[in-house]
């Protein structure tokens, strides 16, 4: 008897393939099993979504291939991941498969049998037991909990919906997700507890904090990361233990939401309102948005297909889902507001501290030129003589936003992008931050030969090396000189080089950290009292409808990072320099009103019908041409009318990108604007084999790619 399993494989997003392939087994095949099965001339891992006893009807049973193999030793991917994978290939407008595949390890896809079974004994191996003990709340492990750490914990407990916690900055947010992750182990010896980042480089300091709670109890394999920054075997060896159940937790970014996690109990998700929590490439998901429906996909429990004539499994135990944040998304705050979230409130500071106070410093009243205020530059070298730090914020790296010759406007711009390369003095390099095109530093203009070419603008290798020459008589209470050192992408590359200059921090070796937003978030940074932001105008007034609550989210987290010890928070400080200190935002800031702000950003969104009162998708393109990019957006536009929900929906004209070309390829994109989410997503299903015939166009010839971003975060 043969069967005949449908298979998720990795299909080209717009390829034109069905959702799955139909292949011939001899031996029935339970959904979620990993195979190998032949497309074209190649052999591919795939996924088993159904395994009907008869043929579909478009198939000739004659003419199906059969599966290559099954990968043994490992368990189906339950009904609920593969909802969760579905539900995103349908909601993001992208092939199944290549979601399906995007959520496995890539190391998975080259193994044999023989090589999965040696991992799988490594695996078995390398699982250390714990001491014994059990881990229960309020065991000694466990710190006492303040007053309104237990309030939050008592809420979560008993929420029958995603809870948004509301926490300043210094609250003790990551004590209650702790404390929750405690809850949940201990109720269940088989739950699972997903913690989501929306960065590697948080995930040294919480996984230590993790480790030091959890692993006496559970083991040295109870906590594994999930991330990019991991190699292939590293990730492989992680989604196989949270595959099998015997990593209790899994911290990790973006892509650990679609880990296979079969006891998962709790969800958290740090610094929700975090943009890196939405995919900027491939199947341009929010990590986020999938963390609130993959909790209800595990609390709902889950119907079995028709097609195995298997029973219904039982009703999945709740999960619970928590989005903590001191600074919501717009979109988390409305949900709230809305009642389909709870908010929990945690105002205040752990050992009773205060929040910063602003100081904005008018620029217009300083003297021209200033890197630092004068003001500003005398409150820090007060800060580090009585042996405190300092935070100066500059959300720009390199030396250099562009080299420029005055004698006859040459700039250094990117021979392959519309963008300047970006002067990095500390390799003498011009680097294109776009397409990674690097050059050394020219002698002369390349264009008329003169020799005094000047860097305009700055960046933190810049203000790094203008605060050493400020700080150079100053001294620590010790007599030694001031240290100055810079945190961005470039200081961080290196293994290891982020953890180091970490622990320097903490061990009082800095008196002054220049770094991009990255030192901004989720750092607990003991000593620092001062925090400067040295260009905060940039955004103020910035086309995208999204840049003011990315600014304000951006400066109150980086207020956040002074006077998180109570010792000396009642004088720490956040200075702001600004040439607009009457702007509204800077009015709320001062005053740590998110609550205020996020209500005067909900009514301008409101009046204009953008999210989250509107609803959006781009559809983006990548050509040889402007013209050709626009012809296909233009064309495929043109032949949307009449479709399911278009009556529902507007489509503006196709623009190029802020950066239109990038490596040699011109982009430009559309957007689509509807006041019903339903009728959006109806009218982009409908609008897939639109798109596939509009790449034949004659006048969109040299199109190379086009892909639909749902809820974009910047049109």
């Amino acid at each position: 008897m043969s069967f005949w399993p449908t298979v998720a494989v990795a299909t080209p997003a717009h390829g034109g393939l069905a959702q799955t392939l139909s292949y011939r087994s001899e031996s029935p095949l339970a959904p979620g099993s990993l195979v190998r099965v032949p497309l074209g001339s190649r052999e591919l891992l795939g996924v088993v979504w159904t395994c009907p006893d008869t043929p579909p009807d478009d198939l000739d049973p004659a003419l199906a291939r059969p599966v290559s193999g099954v990968l043994l030793g490992l368990d189906p991917l339950n009904e609920r991941w593969r909802q969760l994978v579905q539900f995103a290939a349908r909601y993001y407008q992208r092939s199944l498969g290549e979601v399906a595949m995007g959520a496995l390890p890539p190391a998975l896809r080259d193994l044999d049998n023989t090589q999965l079974q040696r991992r799988l004994q490594r695996l078995a191996k390398g699982q250390t037991a714990g001491n014994g003990s059990s881990l229960a709340p309020g065991s000694a492990h466990t710190p006492q909990a303040s007053e309104e750490q237990a309030q939050a914990l008592a809420a979560l407990a008993q929420a029958d919906r995603p809870v948004l916690l509301f926490g300043a900055t210094g609250s003790g947010k990551t004590e209650v997700y702790l404390r929750a992750t405690e809850q949940a182990l201990a109720a269940d010896p088989g739950a699972q507890v997903l913690v989501m980042v929306p960065e590697i480089n948080l995930t040294p300091q919480l996984e230590a904090r993790f480790r030091d709670r959890f692993e006496s109890a559970f083991g040295a394999g109870a906590l594994v990361c999930l991330h990019s920054g991991m190699t292939p075997p590293q990730r492989l060896q992680a989604w196989l233990a949270a595959h099998a159940g015997r990593a209790r937790i899994v911290l990790g970014t973006r892509m650990a939401v679609f880990a296979s996690l079969p006891g998962l109990r709790l969800i958290v998700v740090d610094e929700e309102h975090d943009p890196s929590y939405k995919s900027q490439e491939g199947a341009r998901y929010s990590a986020r948005d999938l963390a609130v429906y993959r909790a209800r996909l595990e609390s709902e429990g889950v119907v079995a297909p028709a097609e195995t004539g298997s029973p219904s499994p039982p009703a999945a135990a709740r999960c619970q889902v928590l989005l903590g944040s001191a600074t919501p998304s717009l979109e988390s705050w409305h949900a709230a507001e809305q009642g389909r979230y709870l908010r929990v409130d945690m105002p205040g500071r752990i050992g009773g501290g205060s929040l910063p106070r602003l100081r904005l410093v008018d620029m217009n009243h300083q003297p021209k030129g200033a890197l630092l205020a004068p003001p500003l530059l005398a409150a820090m070298q007060e800060r580090i003589g009585r042996g405190e730090q300092c935070l100066v914020l500059l959300n720009r790296r390199g030396y250099a936003p562009v080299l420029s010759c005055g004698a006859c406007d040459w700039k250094s711009s990117c021979p392959h992008c519309s963008a300047y390369r970006v002067f990095h003095k500390i390799d003498r390099t011009l680097r294109c931050h776009h397409c990674g095109f690097t050059q050394r530093v020219p002698r002369a203009c390349p264009d008329c030969g003169n020799l005094d070419i000047a860097p305009i603008g700055r960046g933190t290798e810049q203000l790094e090396e203008q605060l050493v020459a400020l700080l150079a008589d100053v001294r620590r209470p010790d007599g030694s000189p001031v240290r100055v050192a810079r945190m961005d992408a470039d200081t961080t590359r290196a293994k290891g080089s982020l953890e180091a200059q970490l622990d320097a921090l903490h061990a009082g070796e800095v008196d002054v950290l220049v770094g991009t937003q990255m030192v901004a978030k989720g750092h607990d940074f003991r000593r620092i009292t001062l925090v400067a932001s040295v260009n905060a105008d940039a955004a103020l007034f910035a086309s995208d409808h999204r840049a003011p609550e990315r600014l304000f989210a951006l400066l109150m987290q980086a207020a956040g990072r002074a006077g998180r010890d109570a010792r000396h928070s009642g004088a720490s400080e956040m200075w702001v320099q600004t040439w607009h200190p009457q702007h509204l935002l800077f009015n709320a800031l001062a005053r740590h009103d998110y609550p205020g702000f996020a209500a005067a950003q909900l009514a301008d969104r409101e009046a204009a019908a953008m999210p989250p009162f509107g609803f959006q998708a781009l559809l983006r393109a990548d050509a040889r041409t402007q013209q050709a990019a626009q012809a296909f957006l233009n064309g495929a536009a043109a032949a949307a009318q009449g479709l399911p929900g278009s009556e529902r929906v507007t489509l503006y004209p196709a623009v190029p990108l802020n950066i239109q070309r990038v490596a040699n390829v011109e982009r430009a994109q559309l957007l689509i604007e509807s006041d019903s989410r339903p009728a959006l997503q109806r009218f982009l299903a409908a609008w897939q084999a639109v798109l596939l015939e509009a790449r034949s166009l004659p006048e969109a010839r040299g199109l190379i790619r086009f892909a639909v971003d749902v809820d974009p975060l910047t049109v």
